[in-house]
Parts: structure tokens; sequence; C-alpha cells
């Protein structure tokens, strides 16, 4: 049995008893709350590796928790997956904007919705090989999985520490959205680009400190996607 727990947030049972049936043959453990409140404890109790959030939810929307677990020092590292029939593009955005990792609408098939799990939880907890990178007093450590800034710690979630590892490895070269994607999300995941420059907005917000501003080492480059130099540095 997988000893990975999911957390299926959701109101309607139906929906909730589909997608734990994937998730069991897919042999994840699963526990289940239909609103915000329940979810909350669950999430605080019960640890689970991951959160499948449904956006429209009674007594509260799945964003409003969703802002709630990325303001808890305990929470917001929590991976966490919208699922919801909200289809518009700005409702995408701003569901990734706020800290989502990844964003699925209904209907879905089960076996991409397995694949994103599975693809987000090699993202969250993949290993490094103890890697420690370093450029100009920007310190990732592979093996703690922290970033740090003038030897302060950096609060920054999975996907944008991965996509920050990925380009502290590859200095220099400019890379599309479609490599970054094949890169860091993994060659058979389902994922738009347009994600890829949400997750590139939350990254340089988090490079931007007190103790210093690393925002412009990930640069745009017209035309193509992005390149990590150190030649922005101020």
């Amino acid at each position: 049995m997988n000893d990975r727990t999911v957390l299926i947030v959701d109101d309607e049972f139906a929906i909730r008893d589909m997608i734990r049936m994937a998730l069991e043959i897919a042999e994840f453990n699963c526990i289940e709350a239909e609103n915000i409140q329940q979810a909350f404890t669950l999430i605080v109790d019960e640890r689970p590796d991951l959160v499948l959030l449904d956006w429209m939810l009674p007594g509260g929307s799945g964003m409003e928790l969703l802002r709630r677990l990325k303001r808890g020092e305990s929470t917001r590292e929590v991976p966490v997956i919208m699922v919801t029939a909200k289809t518009a593009e700005d409702n995408v955005i701003q569901g990734l904007d706020v800290g989502a990792d990844d964003y699925i609408t209904k209907p879905f098939a089960p076996r991409e919705l397995i694949a994103r799990i599975k693809a987000l939880l090699r993202r969250s907890n993949g290993s490094l090989d103890n890697e420690r990178l370093e450029v100009d007093g920007l310190v990732l450590d592979g093996e703690s999985r922290r970033i740090y800034i003038a030897e302060e710690p950096v609060d920054m979630g999975p996907t944008e520490f991965n996509l920050l590892h990925f380009f502290m490895g590859h200095p220099e070269r400019a890379y599309t959205r479609g490599q970054l994607l094949d890169q860091v999300w993994g060659a058979n995941v389902y994922v738009e680009e347009r994600t890829v420059d949400v997750h590139i907005r939350r990254l340089r917000k988090a490079l931007q400190t007190d103790r210093g501003d690393y925002s412009n080492l990930i640069q745009t480059v017209r035309g193509t996607g992005y390149r990590f130099s150190s030649r922005g540095l101020a």
C-alpha cells in the first residue's frame, strides 16, 4: 500500500467517491472533507501529503482555505491541486497566484489526475543528491530543500524550489516554457505553458527579500522563454 495520503476536499459525495476510488486503485491513502473547516482540521491533524481542493465549497471557498494554508508556517508547504469546474483563464491564474501548485478542471480523466498527483509529489519530495548551489549569497541546499539569502531562510513553494534548482544548475541558457515544463514538471504531465509564467512570478517574488533582491536573476528572453543569469545582479 502506498504510504502517501491525499485529502479530497469537495462538497459533492459522488465526486469525492469517484476520486477516492481512482486514488485507491493507484494505492494512495485517502481522507475526505466536504467543507473548508473540516479540511483545515484534517490538514493540521493528519498532515496529508497532498490536498485536492475544490473551488466552490459551503461555508467558504477553496480559495479562502488556500490563502489560510499559505499564511500558516506549518501548512504553507502542503502541495495543493485545485480541482474545479471553473475553466476561465483568469480563474486558473488566480488559483496559481494564490498558491496552488497545479490546477485541473472538471470533467477530467482519473488517469490525468493520478499523473498530476504523482508528478507534484515527485517535485515536492524529490532528491537533489545533497547538492548545494550558490550564486553571490543565494544558496540552494538540496539536502534540506531550503533556500538561503545572506544566510537567512527563504519561504518558497516546492515547484518554485525545483524551478530555481534547475535554473541554478543550468545558468546562462535560455529555455522555452515547453522545455521548462519537461525538465521541472515532467515530460508526461499535462500542464499548460501559461502555468510556467505564474510560477516564474512566484519565484521572482520569493527572491525579493530584505536581505537581498535576486529576482532579476530570472530573466525573460523575448520570443523564447526564460534564463538564469548572474549578469542580472546589480
